[in-house]
């Protein structure tokens, strides 16, 4: 069955590699680009997010237990040419560590914040430059709008040109791809479907973390449950 599923990810079966963006088989789901530093940046941002919930916390625990299980098995594989990648990466990391210093971990790792997603059309909620600098008459909130923007963009030219531009996580190299048979070993070890469903699961545990501190679910409740609230049916005593 998954022979099949990846059908389409290896249409060049010359190539050790899957083709990106190439339909897995499961609907909606397409073969991602590079899913080992997805799932190693959001597994390390998971067990971050947990230590702010109690140890005490049974979901702490198990979700620990299971992050760092898969967090284990996805650093262990790297990439052909990893050491080398790494190596030229550690340079631009050190010559601009206020830019990059947060990708680095105290155990000398890397992770990276990308994505590496193909973007997507909805709006996330950012006003982007189209936003501020609408067309046509404006009215006064608009106008200040546009002075505002104007003078914020003002600030970052003179700044780049004083100072030069500074660096970004877009400007790193990308991670070398994991071959087939990598992915594979990673999706056998792991043993819960394709990498791009565990990279789905991986970022809803993520966002479900979150939603968890929000809440604060390991708080009393307000109001006190009635008495019998938490019983459920049993079956009767045998009379």
């Amino acid at each position: 069955m998954r022979a099949t599923s990846r059908l389409f990810a290896t249409v060049k079966s010359a190539s050790k590699y899957l083709e990106p963006y190439t339909p897995t088989g499961l609907t909606g789901l397409s073969t991602h680009p590079s899913p080992r530093p997805a799932l190693i940046y959001t597994y390390r941002e998971t067990l971050k997010k947990l230590k702010a919930l109690p140890k005490t916390s049974v979901y702490r625990q198990a979700v620990e237990a299971l992050t760092k299980q898969r967090l284990e098995i996805v650093e262990a594989v790297k990439p052909e040419g990893y050491e080398q990648y790494l190596e030229r990466v550690r340079k631009q990391i050190d010559a601009n560590p206020a830019a990059y210093s947060r990708l680095m971990h105290d155990d000398g790792t890397l992770t990276s914040e990308k994505a590496h997603i193909e973007p997507v059309d909805n709006w996330d909620g950012v006003i982007t430059r189209a936003d501020a600098f609408p067309e046509g008459s404006n009215n006064q909130i608009q106008a200040e709008r546009k002075a505002a923007a104007i003078q914020k963009e003002a600030k970052v030219v003179d700044k780049e040109a004083e100072e030069g531009r500074a660096p970004e996580v877009e400007d790193l190299e990308v991670e070398p791809p994991l071959t087939k048979d990598q992915i594979e070993d990673i999706e056998k070890k792991i043993g819960a479907g394709l990498i791009e469903e565990v990279v789905q699961v991986a970022e809803g545990e993520l966002a479900l973390v979150a939603e968890m501190l929000r809440h604060k679910v390991w708080e009393e409740l307000e109001e006190k449950a009635p008495p019998g609230q938490w019983v459920y049916f049993e079956r009767p005593d045998a009379v």
